[in-house]
């Protein structure tokens, strides 16, 4: 298979890498993480003006029609900078779903804001009971004339401090964990009835518990269909758990590098730590590890993610086996740099904390290796029953 770039693709990948080099190197990065805001929306500017934040919307609305290998490039880049912008709540997560499900008035009103950097929607969906269980649902939205009024709780709601617009999930009908009965709706975030909390997480990023009292919200404000939006939202769950994946092999490539030059240049006893054959073991098994990750990414963007099989199975396969590397690589990482690995000041231990919390997001290890062993048996057993054979 062809795993070359096309010029366009190429272009877009050396615009990403200069942006990163150039205008967010890693004193930059620290000084912004820093700030109260915890982002700068100057950055999110020239997002808009190099084009990125419309990469992945169609071309009619003002976007590149980016596919799932130009989200992948520019995840990647950004993972090797790690940028806190919230790029993938706002332009992935929160803007597929509009994208998705979004009538065309909606569409044609919202779409281009987002482009031009002048709204940033992300997307309330998890809940302190749902763990990774998206249809676990308890915050409800009840109709009262022409509105509904929306009450409940999301927690760790990644960029909320630095959106202007909220999508929410809410239960307008059906049981806590029924799959049917929830809607989504479109809100701004300062309507009455949105209360922010805001606060940094492990890896730096920011991160909100948004409590939902008696909000009010027109029927218009709908995305979609009444009661049935949960397979959008796994769907875009999905394509986001790809992107941040992506975003993941880049971290793992600075990991990886990093810790190799550290022991090429760190010296004990007159010469190289990297001259210790139990060392050159690591950090060849980091290298495997790191190309591993990177092959199973390639298997996910050239999956067919059309189809909701093979789009789950893609982005569980890819979670679960850039997971394992994350811990390998990044825990190998730490111990080969030593005390330096873990002090603040080095930026090494900030690359492992990103990893580490990518790890979890969208599920760890163990919920993708059961979805996915799940879904494999799946098919077997409809491919045998399409055969007529019968394995009871």
């Amino acid at each position: 298979m062809n795993f070359d770039y096309t010029e366009e693709q190429t272009l877009l990948e050396n615009m990403v890498t200069s942006f990163v080099r150039d205008d967010y190197d890693w004193d930059t990065r620290c000084s912004i993480v820093k700030t109260e805001e915890g982002w700068k929306e100057e950055n999110w500017k020239k997002f808009a003006e190099l084009g990125l934040l419309g990469v992945p919307f169609e071309e009619d609305h003002g976007g590149l029609g980016g596919e799932a290998t130009d989200i992948m490039i520019v995840m990647e880049q950004f993972g090797k900078g790690l940028v806190v912008e919230p790029y993938m709540p706002s332009i992935i997560l929160a803007g597929g779903l509009i994208s998705k499900l979004g009538s065309s008035d909606q569409k044609n009103s919202i779409i281009p804001e987002i482009i031009s950097g002048d709204r940033r929607y992300v997307f309330a969906y998890a809940e302190p009971q749902s763990r990774f269980d998206l249809f676990d649902v308890k915050c409800s939205a009840t109709l009262d004339g022409d509105k509904y009024i929306i009450n409940g709780f999301k927690s760790v709601v990644f960029g909320a401090g630095m959106a202007t617009h909220l999508i929410i999930s809410a239960r307008t009908e059906g049981d806590q964990r029924s799959k049917s009965g929830i809607t989504l709706f479109l809100v701004d975030i300062k309507s009455d009835g949105i209360t922010l909390q805001n606060y940094p997480t492990i890896d730096e990023y920011r991160a909100s518990e948004v409590v939902i009292e008696n909000l009010s919200v027109s029927k218009e404000n709908i995305l979609g269909e009444l009661g049935n939006s949960y397979e959008a939202i796994e769907e875009q769950v999905d394509l986001s758990t790809i992107a941040i994946c992506s975003e993941a092999v880049g971290i793992l490539q600075v990991l990886k590098d990093s810790t190799n030059d550290y022991c090429k240049n760190r010296k004990q006893f007159g010469q190289p730590i990297s001259a210790n054959q139990a060392i050159q073991h690591r950090l060849v098994d980091m290298m495997i590890e790191y190309e591993q990750a990177k092959s199973i990414l390639y298997m996910a963007i050239t999956a067919d993610l059309s189809n909701p099989d093979d789009r789950r199975k893609a982005a569980s396969a890819a979670k679960a086996r850039i997971g394992k590397a994350i811990k390998f690589v990044g825990e190998n990482a730490i111990q080969l740099h030593g005390g330096m690995g873990v002090v603040d000041e080095y930026m090494i231990s900030h690359f492992f904390k990103r990893a580490t919390m990518i790890g979890i997001l969208f599920g760890n290890v163990d919920f993708h290796m059961k979805r996915y062993i799940d879904l494999t048996q799946s098919n077997i057993q409809s491919i045998n029953e399409d055969d007529g054979i019968n394995l009871s």
